[in-house]
């Protein structure tokens, strides 16, 4: 008892400084066990604490023992640390290989928690109710599907526990961090694969393929009253609409209710446009494919992201999932055939591809359950800041702003060619489930193009270990040549519309955008002026083409003009002896030959 008084006050001291909480008393507190077998350290502690990953670990061996011929548990990868990262098989027919899941006539769900172990409602909200399957509570749920649960992903960060880890969260007592033992944020990962964490989870979903992927989050900003809100790519801007248009019209008014009837408040995935001025807008995400959201619409694995606001005790956050999945298993078992059809359709390559997009510039208007502020100005900051104050307000018309203008649109080529030199690359794309087959056939290849770096800009920051690059590109017509040996991606595949978005490298999270190319922007053969000056005097009398092209140069730039280096090295560029691979993206592009009327 002393313990628990102790326990509460650190809570009320560590979250003191948080905006005033709505009373909330709904019927899933009726899902908590008090005592009794498998009762978790979650519902021991009243709703405030989770455990640590050694009495994680300990939890899952009880609940496998408790019920060994529905439950398995199987080490999916390890951390960099040399933790081990677990997940439970749960399945009615005892039978946990991922061909007898596949082959056994139920859907499959896969529920990941704590891919940033700070937001760890995922973790005790599953094993309530893998809990409640054990012990025969919930006898129904695996007549209905099968289950995969992780219940850490970010087993390094986990351990990274404190009070102080997450200063705008209500809960638990103790949290992980946010990124990984190497300080990668594990949801920016999913096409660069730098992470063991995210790799065991692609590696899962290629070998079990499930049909359903939630990824539980705890998402960050605004107050408002809604506790548990969630999202996937709306079909307006998903490359897999067919998908999005089952998860919009049947899975979210079924997850909707269940949430609604148990007393939780569900509500929309959005960010707000100004933090400090809430009735300016909400921004409408959509998630690019370093997300696990975006990363599923174009692999199209039918993907839920799951954010419950942070701002939410920790029990009515965790209550709260618990019938989110519920909710969420439910639909799955009602809609399985008609979301597996979907996935079927969608799994073909467009003849063109959105690259990216940016807000509009026009609002929509929804409805929101908002929470009433106040502005101040703050001598601390030195600027208006908002101050919520724990009363409903609602907003009829509230502008929200979505991702709906299309930035870069690109033709999608019939194939892509790697050098052999890049067989990590090839490595990386057969991790993410794409067809990649060796070119053995010595004949030319035609229609071949290949991108020019005009001009490119580093950021000036590391962001998730990497210095990332954009830059501008021409595009060139190659001749025809035999590319034995090297390594062809087709996108008429089934993730072709991902294959695309890794290769090309105008995508934002392309290997390129991300930096697995830039050995290509180093010179490694140099010229001396010795030897350079002489063959350009005679390079320059043997082609007059060339040698008045320089002179208009010379005419036209005077900053060039001026610049012996700049000159030298335009001369430079014209000879043979140039790097042939300076700025040239390695991989070609194969477009289909278009045939004239």
């Amino acid at each position: 008892m002393f313990a628990n008084v102790i326990m509460l006050s650190t809570v009320l001291s560590v979250n003191g400084h948080l905006p005033p909480l709505m009373p909330w008393q709904g019927k899933s507190l009726q899902l908590i066990q008090n005592s009794g077998p498998l009762t978790t350290d979650f519902e021991l502690s009243g709703g405030e604490v989770s455990p640590s990953y050694e009495d994680t670990i300990k939890f899952v061996d009880r609940l496998i023992a408790a019920n060994p011929t529905q439950f398995a548990s199987i080490d999916i990868g390890q951390s960099n640390a040399g933790r081990n990262i677990k997940m439970i098989v749960a399945s009615e027919s005892g039978q946990f290989s991922a061909n007898m899941i596949k082959s056994n006539g139920k859907p499959t769900i896969l529920i990941q928690a704590g891919i940033h172990s700070g937001e760890i409602d995922g973790k005790d909200a599953g094993f309530m109710l893998l809990r409640d399957i054990a012990t025969g509570k919930r006898r129904d749920i695996l007549t209905k599907v099968n289950i995969l649960f992780i219940p850490i992903l970010n087993v390094d960060g986990h351990e990274r526990r404190s009070k102080f880890n997450r200063i705008n969260q209500r809960g638990p007592v103790e949290m992980g961090f946010r990124t990984n033992g190497n300080n990668l944020n594990l949801n920016r990962d999913y096409t660069k694969l730098d992470t063991p964490e995210v790799m065991s989870v692609i590696n899962v979903i290629n070998e079990f393929k499930p049909d359903l992927y939630v990824d539980v989050h705890v998402t960050d900003g605004a107050d408002y009253q809604y506790d548990v809100t969630y999202g996937f790519t709306p079909s307006f801007a998903s490359e897999s609409p067919k998908i999005a248009k089952i998860l919009e019209d049947k899975f979210q008014p079924h997850i909707h209710k269940t949430l609604t009837d148990s007393e939780h408040v569900p509500g929309p995935l959005v960010f707000v446009m100004d933090k400090r001025e809430f009735k300016s807008g909400l921004a409408g995400w959509i998630a690019g494919p370093r997300f696990s959201n975006g990363w599923g619409d174009l692999a199209t694995v039918p993907t839920i992201l799951v954010e419950n606001h942070s701002l939410k005790p920790y029990k009515q956050r965790v209550l709260g999932t618990y019938v989110f999945l519920d909710g969420a298993i439910d639909a799955l078992s009602i809609h399985y055939q008609t979301l597996k059809s979907a996935v079927v359709a969608e799994q073909t390559t467009p003849s063109e591809l959105v690259l990216d997009r940016k807000y509009s510039q026009e609002p929509d208007f929804i409805k929101f359950k908002g929470i009433k502020y106040k502005k101040f100005n703050s001598a601390l900051s030195g600027q208006t800041e908002v101050k919520y104050l724990g009363e409903a307000e609602y907003y009829e018309n509230l502008p929200i702003f979505w991702r709906k203008e299309i930035v870069n649109k690109v033709k999608v080529p019939t194939a892509f060619y790697l050098p052999p030199a890049y067989s990590q690359i090839v490595n990386k794309l057969t991790l993410q489930g794409i067809v990649v087959e060796k070119v053995s056939d010595t004949s030319p290849v035609s229609a071949l193009k290949r991108a020019d770096v005009e001009n490119f800009e580093f950021d000036k920051m590391p962001f998730e270990g990497r210095f990332r690059v954009k830059a501008n590109f021409s595009y060139q017509d190659i001749e025809v040549k035999p590319l034995n040996g090297w390594y062809r991606v087709a996108t008429d595949q089934a993730r072709g519309k991902l294959a695309t978005h890794l290769l090309h490298p105008e995508a934002p999270d392309s290997f390129f955008a991300w930096g697995d190319f830039n050995t290509i922007f180093q010179r490694t053969e140099y010229v001396e002026n010795y030897a350079l000056v002489p063959y350009a005097r005679s390079m320059l009398k043997d082609n007059p083409k060339l040698a008045l092209e320089f002179d208009k140069k010379l005419r036209e730039d005077k900053v060039f003009e001026s610049d012996p280096k700049a000159r030298l090295n335009w001369l430079y560029s014209k000879t043979p002896f140039y790097d042939a691979g300076y700025l040239k993206y390695p991989v070609l592009f194969q477009y289909k030959i278009e045939q004239k009327k």
